[in-house]
């Protein structure tokens, strides 16, 4: 019977009966943890972006298992969050019920995928038995001081009516409803990620991670060393604080910037100046802060009508407000030196303001402004004639002498900002009681379990404040009526710890044991979207760190080494979406080709880290090789039934060796390195070799013949395991394939009796020779020169000169 989707069902049936892939605890220490980012349930089926997720990594993971490594290959559903409450709000379907189903659809497609899954360590996020857990972290993080609650400004939708991360802003529109994004100020939960900031920077270059990723993870860390500068207003007894990583520069400052949300800005601002101030800062509010960082964004701002006093000079300079300066971000004030600095410059010539040099080229080279190099100080009182290296710690001092500054280390990264107001996520186990305050949860009651009947529609307030069942309790400490925090935790609290979970996933006791995490962990190979560079993979560091300071934990990061996928394109080039029409959904394709060609096309057809767009010629091309690889075998078989006797042409034997562990090379080299492309392209040589030498051996030796189809069914297993399955019982081979080790390469059966040469007569090829591959160049030029094609265009001309180029070709100069 031809490979199709019963084939599928058939050895999935018997994988599932047989525990075949069930993690084995007793051979923890040679395991391997390879992990699939888990996806999430708000679709209500797996579409073609989750197979290029699963099914490469699966081929890689079952590799592995046939390397010897215990692979352990869990998955679950990330199951909290917005789309799911939009949802329910839309259509009146409650998200949990909503969520559920779409995971008993993904579930049955995942399990068609024919994947490695252990599903017996199957995590669900919005289940008690879960975000009890995620619960419990965030009392441990409380009680290390990590977890605190604080007013500040936030993204804010009006339409969701919910507080959004910076990377869901995008042209400051809601990513989820397109809603113009607003700025308020909120009372908000935070995890002190900051604390970590240094080592979150340190050992990303001990990771095995894509240069690419560690880069925006730096960038998004964005360690400074410089120093603060106190600034004092004008007549007002106000003083602020600049970061600056040039105080080489600090004579050179011809106005300051304030952050339009900055608390001072109401107070130094004049009557003059009000209603621009006022229209300015709603504008402001209106923008993402990724859009206010913006290097090409035009610049704008406004005048406070007020004056900074300098530090050093006691001079006079502006004090403007402008989008560009977060308040967020160092002390939400710059000091601007237009003559230095690429957007002070263009700010202060739009606005014509001053613009003073105080560095010049320290080579004496006349050079034009704004100057941002470092150089020999002008303009600075005694620090003339000083280097900019001299002049950041010298001018720095003098400000520390009159306690006007100090030195100091800046981050770009901000404080995690976790609570949320909607209604499906995971409570925060905490109680507000007039009189104990902040009172966590006691654990024994936990989980504080989320309630099913609540009313979505968004009002601008977490909707579980409108259950009174819920937020009315007794306090824990002094048994009096307290209110329950009624905000949900963002969902990357709850994926930024899953990994931790899985091997542990039926412990009802703790998060997870200690021991038992500490031999499984951490992940070994880690494979998702680069999109989670500078949030997901950033929190699930911090967490693992924050825990291992607990002492739950004795490893440092949580994912050795990283693979990101690319991203499959619509047939049109464009991103798959419902509304462009351009979707694929596999459902179809693995209905009618199964699901090892769809898994095949997917490898082949793209470079793994880069995608593309989908064709569906490239499957049907891979249901003909699945096909020419069944009719090889059943070629094979009728050869064995013939007795066929051992074949006298050694040649023709030794070519297919050749083939065969060029292949095996091949394979185990790029596989290992998620190259399946070029892997593939291996098995279709090694394919193409085996039907040549059924063509050109008139009497094969078929158990040679046996042995190379052994080892192509091995090396094809993690690619088609459904398919190599069915092939490796019609042969004879003992149930399962995947029990068995993966052929190793001969490098001694790479070397080639015999090279082909090409041969030039005056710079031109006439023809092609064989010889020894260990002939000298004598013995070469022989064969050449006897050979009788090449004697016919000679025979009349004088041979002036014969040269051997080796391994390659033979050029023979003629008269």
């Amino acid at each position: 019977m031809p490979y199709s989707v019963e084939t599928d069902k058939k050895w999935q049936q018997k994988w599932d009966e047989t525990k075949l892939y069930e993690f084995d605890k007793s051979k923890a220490d040679k395991k391997l943890y390879c992990l699939e980012m888990f996806s999430y349930p708000s679709g209500a089926k797996l579409h073609a972006g989750h197979w290029y997720n699963y099914g490469p990594t699966d081929t890689w993971a079952r590799f592995k298992r046939m390397q010897g490594y215990s692979v352990f290959q869990p998955m679950g559903f990330d199951a909290f969050g917005l789309p799911a409450e939009n949802y329910a709000i839309k259509t009146g379907v409650h998200p949990h019920d909503s969520t559920m189903k779409n995971i008993e659809t993904m579930e049955k497609q995942l399990r068609e995928m024919g994947a490695m899954f252990n599903w017996e360590n199957e995590l669900v996020t919005c289940l008690p038995d879960y975000y009890k857990w995620t619960q419990w972290i965030f009392l441990k993080l409380f009680e290390a001081g990590l977890a605190y609650r604080k007013e500040a400004p936030v993204n804010w939708c009006p339409s969701c009516s919910t507080v959004l991360a910076n990377e869901q802003v995008l042209d400051g529109e809601c990513e989820r409803c397109s809603s113009e994004v607003t700025k308020k100020n909120l009372t908000q939960w935070f995890f002190n990620i900051t604390k970590y900031a240094d080592e979150l920077l340190e050992k990303l270059d001990e990771l095995d991670w894509p240069d690419m990723t560690k880069k925006v993870q730096k960038n998004w860390i964005g360690r400074s060393e410089g120093a603060e500068i106190e600034f004092s207003v004008e007549n007002l007894d106000i003083k602020f604080n600049v970061f600056t990583t040039r105080a080489d520069t600090l004579y050179g400052v011809t106005y300051v910037v304030l952050a339009p949300e900055s608390p001072i800005v109401d107070s130094i601002t004049t009557p003059a100046q009000k209603d621009a101030v006022e229209n300015y800062k709603e504008e402001a509010k209106k923008q993402s802060e990724i859009e206010r960082m913006s290097t090409s964004k035009e610049k704008t701002g406004v005048f406070t009508g007020s004056f900074a006093i300098h530090p050093l000079t006691g001079e006079k300079v502006e004090i403007w407000i402008s989008d560009y300066v977060l308040a967020t971000y160092g002390t939400g004030c710059v000091m601007a030196v237009p003559a230095h600095d690429e957007r002070d410059y263009e700010f202060a010539t739009k606005f014509n303001l001053p613009i003073k040099r105080v560095v010049e080229s320290a080579k004496g080279e006349e050079t034009t402004l704004p100057y941002t190099e470092y150089g020999t100080l002008v303009n600075s009182e005694e620090f003339n004639g000083m280097t900019s290296a001299d002049a950041r710690v010298n001018i720095v001092k003098k400000a520390e002498s009159i306690n006007k500054g100090e030195l100091k280390v800046n981050y770009r990264l901000r404080d995690w900002l976790v609570s949320r107001q909607r209604y499906w996520g995971c409570p925060i186990p905490i109680i507000h009681c007039d009189d104990c305050g902040t009172v966590p949860v006691p654990e024994e009651q936990l989980p504080v379990e989320l309630p099913y009947n609540v009313e979505f529609t968004p009002d601008g307030e977490s909707p579980l404040k409108k259950s009174e069942e819920f937020v009315n309790v007794v306090c824990p400490k002094c048994g009096k009526p307290a209110k329950r925090e009624a905000d949900t935790l963002d969902t990357f609290v709850c994926s930024s710890w899953y990994y931790l979970r899985y091997p542990d996933n039926k412990n009802s006791e703790k998060a997870f044991d200690t021991e038992w995490i500490n031999k499984m962990l951490p992940v070994d190979k880690y494979v998702g979207g680069p999109e989670h560079a500078a949030m997901h993979l950033l929190y699930a560091r911090f967490f693992t760190k924050a825990l291992r300071d607990l002492g739950y934990l004795n490893f440092d990061e949580p994912f050795k080494s990283l693979v990101h996928q690319g991203i499959i394109l619509g047939p049109d080039g464009n991103k798959m979406s419902k509304s462009k029409g351009n979707v694929i959904s596999p459902d179809d394709y693995v209905s009618e080709y199964g699901s090892d060609v769809f898994r095949m096309y997917l490898m082949f057809g793209f470079g793994y880290s880069e995608g593309g767009p989908w064709n569906v010629d490239g499957i049907k091309a891979m249901s003909r090789f699945a096909s020419r690889i069944e009719r090889f075998v059943e070629r094979y078989l009728e050869l064995k039934s013939e007795g066929t006797t051992k074949s006298d042409i050694a040649k023709d034997e030794k070519e297919l060796n050749l083939v065969l562990h060029t292949a095996i090379k091949g394979v185990l080299d790029d596989t290992d390195k998620f190259q399946f492309n070029t892997a593939l392209a291996r098995l279709m040589e090694l394919v193409n070799a085996l039907y040549k030498y059924d063509t050109d051996t008139e009497v094969k030796n078929v158990e040679f013949l046996g042995g190379v189809i052994k080892d192509l069914i091995k090396l094809l297993a993690p690619f088609a395991p459904h398919l190599a399955e069915e092939l490796w019982e019609q042969i004879g081979g003992s149930y399962s394939v995947f029990n068995e080790s993966l052929p190793e390469f001969d490098e001694s059966a790479l070397v080639r009796d015999t090279i082909e040469l090409g041969v030039q007569i005056n710079g031109k090829v006439k023809g092609k020779i064989e010889a020894s591959s260990s002939a000298s160049d004598e013995e070469i030029q022989k064969i050449a020169l006897n050979d009788d094609k090449i004697k016919e265009f000679i025979a009349d001309k004088e041979v002036k000169k014969v040269i051997v180029i080796k391994g390659r070709l033979v050029n023979i100069v003629v008269k």
